[in-house]
């Protein structure tokens, strides 16, 4: 505040006292000979003088730089001119630089720090080219240049040197003017038309020489493949993954005329459908029906199940285990071989080797292998649960988020002990069914809370509402081993966990590893090709790999693991493969929604309150608890919990969004309106001038918009309504 008040100071003085009138040109012009006469007899004061001077102006922004930089060649001449001019004007171009960023870019980063990510991603990656050519264009004024870098995440080191070897070439132009300046009658006599455009060529020349520094890359990328690369293609895209992303790609490839292949070796539909999004969401509806006929009093009828795990049940496991089979069956069409076929696009079952950049090699399971060519490759491999590495687990056996399906639709009756390992959102939508339909769950979780990523708020919720439905939950305990022992009644699996350096054992008849997902990385040619993988497989902004014709695109391109995030990346890895000559586009991953399927639903889009505390981004809370919303009420009950809420973060002091969370039930379906008021710009104002049925649970996201309103009401402004008011009244 002191630096920034000094400065506003030094602002005011000199345009109140016109200071400016000493850095124009017809004041250089009648004082040159006083200058030249001080110059002769003092130069090393007065070279000292005019570099103090040229520093204090550029650094603090003054307009005058130019006048100063005529009169270093009409003083001093064209050699000392040009050596203080560089150095004065880069010392006083890194002063403005550091200024801007300790009175201003605290204050920006905080307010506008999601949208700047990008921005500060490209200046570390490409900064110092794009200021070089900003330096070399006259065009744009220094003093911008000088305050927007400042902004930014740029080096000081960088920006002085990259500006001391970038302003050179328009110093000479100018300290070589004013050698004669006499003869200038405006500062259009020194940038002529033609000269302008000579700089203006100049400083596209380091851009046009990173496009042929990329080809050359290119070039060297491919080089060892050369000798192989086909002369015609078979193929204009083969996708590898018949999952989310897989069939995307290979539906807008079809859909363009492009001729497509898709490969995919295990079942159509991948992971979401036949072990993910579509099974866990039919065992999610048969539990909250169970639990709907456990509390059936609170609807007015007798309750049809009892709490304790007891006595007559109406529950089925086997047919609740056919009904989640049936739903699979009912949902595959849509993803089959048939359709895509119908729709264009060649389908092979097998497995896909990508043999170099324009081949992929696939042995198809009816026997012998094909080889296709083709000038672009989308890699869609998927995920794959993680096994941890826990002693024992082999031999008490386990099942995963995949295999449970299969497995547990061959028993009769619901696993007795379940224990489940992984407190996120598969281990907690499965522990939560589980014993809704009668299983006595235990979920042990390492990190101290459930669901990590949200806020404190939302996973104590979430825990009180699994321990509600009979989970036991165990945070901060970590799974050590399993181990197998027989006893009188039989074989006994037990789970030994640890905390506060004690052990705990879990008796279980049935144990779900459900500790995350890792992208499938191998078995399909990327460590012979050496396309970096590290967790995921690495690309850039538009999805390509080491490889510029090799996409990847979904789990196995991260950063997210939704299938609608598969669904998005896939429209911009295809789009760019086909069409990528012509105009590429970078992955938007501005307004990406996700959700937890417990009961109270979990739904989320943007920042959350402890995303936007680590990334500094500044921020206000506004919560609109759904305890008081009809439709809810009516829906639960009259005197039964209806816990949940809409949390809502905006900018301080305005009602743009920046990131939303609601917990409640169809929290996922309503998380919409958030989706799209923040992917088209629209603030709280438009959702709450927004007419919304009544009586629906959306009203929710009204009444959090009331929220803020209401706490932004002008104050001021209504106390002299109210007198109005009363003298109305008389």
């Amino acid at each position: 505040m002191v630096l920034a008040a000094g400065i506003a100071t030094v602002l005011v003085l000199f345009f109140a006292l016109d200071l400016g009138r000493f850095l124009r040109l017809d004041y250089l012009q009648h004082s040159q000979a006083q200058f030249t006469q001080w110059y002769a007899q003092s130069p090393w004061s007065v070279r000292g003088a005019y570099f103090a001077l040229y520093v204090a102006v550029t650094a603090l922004s003054l307009p005058g730089a130019t006048i100063l930089t005529l009169a270093g060649g009409g003083v001093l001449g064209l050699g000392w001119g040009l050596l203080l001019v560089s150095f004065a004007s880069s010392i006083g171009a890194t002063l403005s630089f550091l200024m801007a960023r300790f009175v201003l870019q605290s204050t920006v980063q905080a307010r506008f720090g999601a949208r700047l990510a990008d921005i500060n991603r490209g200046v570390e990656r490409e900064g110092a080219l794009y200021l070089f050519s900003l330096r070399l264009v006259p065009l744009v004024p220094f003093f911008v240049i000088n305050l927007a870098m400042g902004l930014t995440a740029m080096r000081a080191r960088t920006f002085y040197w990259v500006s001391q070897l970038g302003m050179l070439a328009g110093t000479a132009v100018y300290v070589n003017a004013g050698t004669q300046l006499a003869h200038i009658h405006s500062l259009k006599d020194v940038l002529s038309p033609g000269l302008l455009g000579s700089f203006v060529l100049l400083g596209l020349f380091p851009l046009l020489a990173r496009k042929a520094l990329d080809a050359v890359q290119k070039r060297q990328v491919y080089a060892r493949w050369r000798a192989v690369k086909p002369k015609t293609f078979d193929r204009n895209l083969v996708v590898i993954g018949g999952g989310a992303g897989g069939l995307v790609s290979a539906y807008i490839a079809a859909v363009v005329k492009a001729k497509v292949t898709l490969v995919e070796a295990h079942k159509m539909g991948g992971d979401c459908l036949n072990y993910g999004c579509v099974p866990s969401k039919a065992l999610i509806q048969s539990a909250q029906l169970a639990h709907q006929m456990r509390h059936a009093d609170r609807y007015g009828f007798n309750s049809c199940l009892r709490n304790e795990h007891g006595g007559q049940s109406p529950i089925s496991f086997k047919k609740i285990m056919q009904r989640v089979q049936a739903v699979v069956a009912a949902i595959a069409p849509h993803d089959s071989v048939e359709r895509y076929t119908g729709l264009g696009v060649e389908v092979l079952a097998g497995y896909a080797t990508i043999v170099n950049p324009w081949t992929v090699e696939i042995a198809l399971h009816g026997g012998g292998t094909q080889r296709l060519s083709t000038r672009s490759i989308v890699i869609a491999a998927g995920a794959r649960p993680v096994v941890p590495p826990l002693p024992g687990l082999e031999e008490v056996g386990y099942v995963t988020s995949d295999t449970l399906w299969d497995s547990f639709a061959q028993l009769d009756d619901i696993p007795k002990r379940l224990a489940v390992l992984g407190g996120g959102p598969i281990g907690c939508e499965l522990a939560q069914s589980f014993a809704r339909l009668g299983a006595q769950v235990t979920l042990v979780e390492m990190a101290p809370r459930l669901l990590a990523r949200e806020d404190a708020d939302v996973s104590a919720l979430a825990c009180a509402a699994l321990q509600a439905d009979g989970v036991r939950v165990l945070t901060g305990h970590q799974a050590l081993r399993c181990e197998k022992s027989s006893s009188a009644e039989g074989e006994v699996k037990t789970l030994v966990v640890g905390h506060a350096g004690t052990e705990l054992r879990i008796a279980f008849d049935q144990l779900l590893c459900a500790v995350g997902r890792v992208a499938r990385l191998s078995g399909y040619g990327l460590e012979e090709l050496g396309i970096p993988t590290d967790k995921t497989v690495q690309t850039n902004d538009y999805l390509q790999t080491l490889y510029p014709n090799i996409y990847a695109a979904g789990d196995v391109a991260g950063p997210f693991q939704f299938t609608h995030t598969a669904a998005h990346q896939a429209w911009y890895a295809t789009v760019n493969a086909l069409f990528g000559d012509f105009k590429r586009f970078k992955a938007d991953y501005s307004v990406i929604p996700q959700a937890t399927f417990i009961d109270p639903e979990v739904a989320r889009v943007g920042l959350n309150e402890q995303e936007a505390l680590a990334q500094g981004v500044a921020f206000e809370v506004t919560k609109y608890h759904i305890d008081d919303l009809d439709r809810q009420i009516c829906d639960a009950g009259a005197g039964q919990p209806t816990h949940g809420f809409v949390k809502v973060l905006t900018v301080p002091g305005k009602d743009r969004i920046l990131g939303a969370t609601i917990v409640g039930t169809h929290a996922a379906d309503l998380l919409a309106e958030y989706v799209l008021a923040m992917r088209h710009g629209l603030g709280l104002n438009k959702i709450l001038g927004t007419v919304h049925t009544y009586p629906t649970l959306s009203e929710a996201n009204k009444y959090a918009a009331g929220e803020w309103k209401r706490a932004h009401q002008p104050q001021a402004l209504l106390e002299w309504v109210r007198r109005f008011h009363d003298w109305r009244r008389g």
